[in-house]
C-alpha cells in the first residue's frame, strides 16, 4: 500500500524513502533541501509537500526486468497523489526507453521526466520543490487582480530537460517555462496551449512526446 498519502510535507522539505540513504541523488539533495528519511513510504522514492510523489526508476531497475512496471502500476492503482516518474536513461537503459514511456505516460497518465544520471534527478527534484514553494507563497497573496506574475528563472535542470524534447531548442525551451512556470505545468498543457506559445508544428511535436 502507499502510505505516503497520511504524511504531511512541510514547504521545502522532502521525505526520502529509507533505502536512497547514502546514494547520490540523496546526498545532492542535503543542504539543498530539508531532507528527512522515512521507512513507510510504501511504492514511492520522495514525496513532496504538494501531494506530490517522485518515482524514480534507476538504470538499474530498468535493465532487472519488470518489476519496477508493476511497482508503477500498483501505486497508480492504489493512491490519490500525483505521481512523477523520473527515469534514468543512459545508453544502456536507451532500449527500454520508449517502452517505459509508452506504460507511464499513455496508459497510466502520468508525467515523465528522463535524465541522465542521479546528479540531475535530484536536480529536477529541487526543482518541484522549489514550485511548491513558490505555488504555497502565490496561494497565500493572492491578489485576484494581478493573477500574472513575472515569469521565474528557469533553473539549468529543467531546460536542459525541455530542450530534450523534438523540435525545442534552448529559445523554445525558454519560452515554454516563462509562460508554464514549470515541467509539471508544460507536461500538462493543452495543445492549443503549446500551440500559442511555439505554433503548431512544434507544438504537435511537444504534445506528441
Amino acid at each position: 500500500p502507499v502510505t505516503a498519502g497520511s504524511i504531511v510535507v512541510p514547504y521545502g522539505h522532502v521525505i526520502g524513502n529509507e533505502k536512497w540513504r547514502g546514494s547520490e541523488v540523496a546526498q545532492r539533495l542535503q543542504g539543498k533541501v530539508r531532507l528527512i528519511f522515512e521507512d513507510g513510504l510504501g511504492l514511492v522514492d520522495f514525496h513532496l509537500s504538494n501531494r506530490t510523489c517522485i518515482l524514480f526508476i534507476s538504470e538499474a531497475d530498468l535493465v532487472a526486468g519488470d518489476e519496477f512496471k508493476r511497482r508503477l502500476v500498483r501505486f497508480r492503482n492504489a493512491s490519490s497523489l500525483r505521481g512523477i516518474v523520473i527515469v534514468e536513461k543512459t545508453q544502456i537503459s536507451d532500449q527500454y526507453y520508449s517502452g517505459v514511456q509508452k506504460l507511464v505516460v499513455l496508459e497510466l497518465g502520468m508525467v515523465l521526466l528522463p535524465v541522465a544520471n542521479q546528479g540531475e534527478a535530484s536536480q529536477l527534484i529541487i526543482q518541484l520543490v522549489s514550485f511548491c514553494v513558490r505555488e504555497q507563497s502565490r496561494d497565500r497573496g493572492a491578489n485576484p487582480f494581478l493573477r500574472r506574475q513575472r515569469a521565474p528563472r528557469a533553473e539549468p535542470a529543467a531546460l536542459r530537460a525541455v530542450q530534450r524534447i523534438p523540435g525545442v531548442g534552448k529559445t523554445k525551451a525558454l519560452l515554454l517555462l516563462q509562460h508554464f512556470g514549470s515541467i509539471h505545468r508544460l507536461c500538462n498543457a493543452s495543445g492549443g496551449e503549446l500551440e500559442r506559445v511555439v505554433g503548431q508544428t512544434v507544438a504537435q511535436q511537444i504534445y506528441t512526446f
